[in-house]
């Protein structure tokens, strides 16, 4: 159960990143959320410090659907045929090199701007290696708890939105409205918490607080000591 919840959730990750948080009839005014870290550096508010806001919260979604797919490939508690395992590793890389910069150059990842991304980037593609000795070595509730961390990730990025989209109403000079990709970015991060708590739970939250709660109200045993005979 964990792991479905955990691949239906990192696809509507995926979809919801790479969709329209912001449609327009014209597909040249379409933003995507993949395009936001760069467009935002365009937006006069943003430019001129009245809307404070850090470009590089946009990529949080991308962080989260690339660790997401090291979770659900190093998997312990179900069982995934070696190729499917494999597959869903590697797709972490597309992923993680999604945050390259348009028109990127090596001398160019050094500079401060994007200075920081490079290096989440490089820490991403690093972790792909490790996989086997995750997946032997790290037990399935510590990748709950690494899940639940994940599921905050795309938040920022939402609320960013959310407090860019007035200044993006004027640029357009209309009432605009998200996308639904931006309400799928949203699911996908509510999925991954509710993955993460049932590999903490070992898929049985409900099953393990009724234990708890019976084993309180339950009677104690009877004494096993010895009873005398009466005479």
């Amino acid at each position: 159960m964990a792991a479905l919840c955990l691949a239906v959730g990192l696809l509507c990750l995926a979809i919801g990143y790479w969709g329209a948080w912001l449609p327009h009839p014209a597909a040249g005014l379409a933003i995507l959320g993949l395009d936001l870290a760069e467009y935002v550096k365009f937006v006069p508010e943003v430019r001129s410090g009245h809307i404070a806001l850090t470009r590089e919260v946009f990529y949080n979604p991308l962080i989260s659907l690339a660790l997401g797919l090291l979770v659900l490939g190093t998997l312990r508690g179900v069982r995934l045929p070696w190729w499917l395992r494999l597959g869903l590793v590697l797709l972490a890389v597309p992923v993680a090199l999604s945050m390259l910069p348009p028109a990127w150059t090596p001398t160019s990842l050094r500079a401060p701007e994007f200075r920081r991304q490079t290096t989440v980037m490089l820490l991403l593609l690093a972790a792909v290696p490790l996989s086997p000795l995750l997946q032997r070595h790290v037990p399935d509730p510590i990748r709950g708890l690494a899940l639940l961390a994940l599921a905050v990730l795309p938040v920022p990025a939402i609320v960013g939105f959310l407090r860019l989209l007035p200044a993006l109403e004027r640029l357009y000079n209309r009432p605009l409205q998200p996308g639904a990709a931006l309400y799928l970015t949203g699911l996908g991060a509510l999925l991954l918490a509710v993955a993460g708590w049932l590999l903490l739970s070992g898929g049985r939250p409900f099953a393990f607080r009724l234990t708890r709660r019976a084993r309180a109200t339950a009677p104690p045993p009877p004494a096993t000591g010895h009873t005398p005979r009466p005479d």
